[in-house]
């Protein structure tokens, strides 16, 4: 074996470059290429699409010998533009992580001792089998629920629908862009998408309200940003702290946290009573306009000065650098919008202030998707209809689509409507997802049955009865994903190699899990690649093209603005964009967005504030080797003054407490202005306490752990995290 790989000790081992090739998986990426340019070794390039995060950007696999040695971007894919960022090429980290999960697991101790022992999938299916066919026949198929993200929901969604649960409920909704969702199907009965269709690269102003762009690192986004700067384009951020955004922005507006909606509500104001709207546009595209009239006289810049702590000279200021330059203007929504329990509400005022300034259609607003589509392929046998009540949608009248996490949560331990005894999790890690994490321990306490598939031993897995190990996204095939933006687009995720270890890819785990169930009917096929056959036979997309391209445009009909014969459409009543909204006033909530004063943190206290990296995604990746090596643990962002006067200075470790007591492990500190003194910020989904995860455990601390207040919002059921305050006490 050779230890290290240089020309030299290869030729010496090999003799030959054809001899070579037998032992090229002992040798660093770096090499493998190296030997590629020498002609030693031939590489194959297999395209897929990126799982580490949910942008899911095109890429190129380069295969030698049986590793993946790069990962490329592919030109193809809008979402990427060809690129891929520090995390699309953190996917080899990924795959080669030593702390992946290699084989079923089964638990032997107390749940969340971490005691387990290995066991067969034939083993470990079949108990699952078992233990949901018993919970099944004792209270029936609706309590057992899945928590699902990512790729994996093709597979597990299904399962539970032909089980008979309409129980399933994703994160990504009721605590992230669920009430974002909400607003625009009330104010537009069309989604902005994800990617997001602002035409930014056209814009003359760009606002963003708490949308943190080249931190979160949505590549396409990060791309349209840079263009638009270079074309000149105007950025307003809107942000306590001075984000990355921020660095490039014509005007920084360091907002009071929890205010943002006195400042939307100023800027309404101001283009009403100064005449700067679209009257013709309004006229003609929106219902309600002489309900809205009147009822924002009262919010005047002078009085969204004093709420927001912005001088009311840079409210006007903004307010008609936006109108001035409108219809191309770009207002972000933003994508993590669980702020504080009023998040439907803030997001309709931004819907409202696009729709006035008549940017929906317009170059530089928001393009027009094409109106070409994918017919959906029905299942090969229809779902069974649930007996009783979902408990995903709670008790709220507009919980969108996905469920809302913490309802589910919520029956579990209270077991009403009715009892919740198994959960399946596929992609997520509820403990670093949902608030108040001692709710989600009691929650898991309850149940008779936890199953987790996931990729690494993440912190609520490791909770799980019987864990079933998946391979990555570079190991698997998975459903073929649509592109809906300018053009219509499809691109394929296929395996660069066959799974290591004993681990499965997620179709093949529904799948077998399903044949023990009795659900044999919903799987005709012995392969998922023999249903994405199928699926592009229905579509009329060319399947050998698609595997050999990663990326075929099914319809290239670009019209992406109101024009002749291009009129927008709306999925409201009226056909129009619903400015007043009868459909909230008939449930006894304010049909146009009102002010309603947060709580502030008191003296001494800080609201707490998380955001992202770029070299990271949630939870996910602190333990992924490529991108730890890059940010290793994250700080605690304090405002330079306040940390002067407590005897803080950068690098010095502290805990975070909040208002309940809570204690966080140690972390640094950065004292900084970028940052207001009201305030702390933490990058998320650090602090992590499964043991398995060698480079992650207790690295740097666990905002979740800390927000164990929250808010409801009345009209989603969305949880709002930004209302916890703490307090920082030096470590010795």
């Amino acid at each position: 074996m050779i230890n290290k790989c240089s020309r030299r000790g290869f030729l010496k081992v090999s003799g030959a470059a054809t001899a070579g090739l037998a032992v090229t998986s002992l040798c660093p990426d770096k090499f493998l290429l190296w030997a590629e340019e020498q002609g030693m070794v031939k590489s194959t390039l297999v395209p897929t699409y990126c799982e580490m995060c949910f942008w899911k950007c095109g890429a190129f696999a380069k295969v030698i010998n049986g590793r993946v040695v790069k990962l490329e971007g592919n030109p193809l894919h809008p979402h990427c533009y060809g690129r891929l960022c520090a995390r699309g090429n953190g996917g080899l980290g990924l795959l080669y992580d030593p702390d992946r999960l290699k084989k079923p697991l089964i638990r032997t101790g107390k749940r969340g001792d971490g005691q387990y022992r290995e066991a067969s999938w034939e083993e470990a299916l079949d108990l699952v089998a078992q233990k949901m066919t018993a919970i099944k026949e004792k209270y029936g198929p609706e309590s057992v629920a899945l928590f699902t993200h990512g790729s994996p929901t093709a597979h597990f969604f299904p399962l539970l629908k032909a089980f008979g649960s309409p129980n399933v409920a994703m994160p990504s909704s009721a605590q992230c862009r669920g009430p974002r969702v909400v607003a625009y199907d009330l104010t537009t009965g069309v989604d902005i998408g994800s990617p997001e269709r602002l035409d930014m690269v056209n814009s003359k102003v760009v606002v963003l309200i708490g949308s943190h762009l080249g931190e979160n690192m949505h590549s396409s986004q990060v791309h349209d940003f840079t263009e638009a700067i270079s074309r000149g384009a105007k950025f307003i951020v809107v942000d306590p702290r001075f984000s990355t955004a921020a660095g490039k922005a014509h005007t920084w507006l360091p907002i009071r946290p929890a205010t943002d909606m006195a400042l939307l509500l100023s800027w309404i104001h101001i283009i009403l009573k100064e005449g700067w709207y679209d009257k013709e546009y309004v006229a003609k595209y929106t219902n309600g306009f002489e309900d809205m009239l009147g009822e924002f006289d009262e919010y005047t810049p002078e009085w969204a000065a004093k709420e927001t702590d912005l001088p009311a000279e840079q409210i006007y200021e903004t307010a008609r650098l936006i109108a001035r330059n409108s219809p191309a203007v770009a207002i972000h929504p933003g994508r993590h919008v669980t702020w504080d329990g009023q998040d439907v509400q803030r997001l309709r005022a931004i819907v409202i202030l696009q729709a006035i300034l008549g940017t929906w259609g317009r170059k530089g607003g928001i393009y027009l998707p094409t109106k070409a589509g994918l017919q959906p392929v029905p299942p090969p046998k229809a779902f069974p209809k649930p007996t009783q009540k979902p408990l995903n949608t709670g008790d709220f009248p507009f919980p969108g689509y996905a469920g809302v996490t913490n309802a589910v949560r919520e029956s579990t331990i209270t077991e009403k409507p009715y009892p919740v005894k198994a959960w399946i999790i596929s992609g997520v890690n509820p403990l670093a997802a949902l608030p108040n994490q001692d709710e989600t321990r009691q929650a898991i306490d309850n149940l008779d049955l936890l199953v987790a598939i996931d990729v690494m031993p993440m912190d609520t897995t490791m909770l799980a009865d019987v864990i079933l190990p998946e391979c990555t996204y570079l190991e698997r095939h998975d459903a073929i994903t649509p592109l809906k933006g300018r053009d219509l687009r499809v691109a394929i995720r296929q395996p660069a190699i066959e799974p290591m270890y004993d681990s499965k890819p997620a179709w093949w785990i529904a799948r077998e899990l399903g044949q023990r169930l009795g659900l044999e009917d919903y799987y005709p096929w012995e392969t998922y690649e023999e249903k994405l056959e199928e699926d592009c036979l229905v579509w009329d997309v060319d399947f050998d093209q698609l595997k050999k391209e990663g990326v075929v445009i099914v319809s290239d009909t670009s019209n992406p603005y109101i024009g002749p014969g291009n009129e927008p459409v709306f999925k409201t009543d009226s056909k129009k964009i619903e400015l007043y909204s009868e459909a909230l006033e008939m449930e006894d909530f304010d049909p146009l967005p009102r002010y309603r004063r947060n709580e502030q943190p008191a003296e001494g206290e800080f609201r707490l504030l998380y955001g992202r990296s770029p070299v990271h995604t949630f939870s996910r990746t602190a333990n992924n080797p490529v991108l730890n090596e890059l940010y290793p643990e994250n700080e605690v962002w304090v405002n330079a003054d306040k940390a002067r006067a407590m005897g803080l200075k950068s690098g010095d470790y502290v805990a975070v407490v909040n208002q309940d007591g809570v204690r966080s492990n140690r972390i640094k500190v950065k004292a900084t202005e970028r940052i207001r003194q009201d305030c702390v910020y933490m990058v998320h989904g650090f602090g992590q306490t499964s043991k398995r995860l060698s480079r992650a455990y207790l690295k740097g601390a666990d905002d979740q752990q800390l927000i164990t207040k929250y808010k409801v919002d009345p009209i989603s059921g969305a949880t709002g995290m930004r209302v916890n305050f703490v307090k920082l006490v030096k470590e010795a």
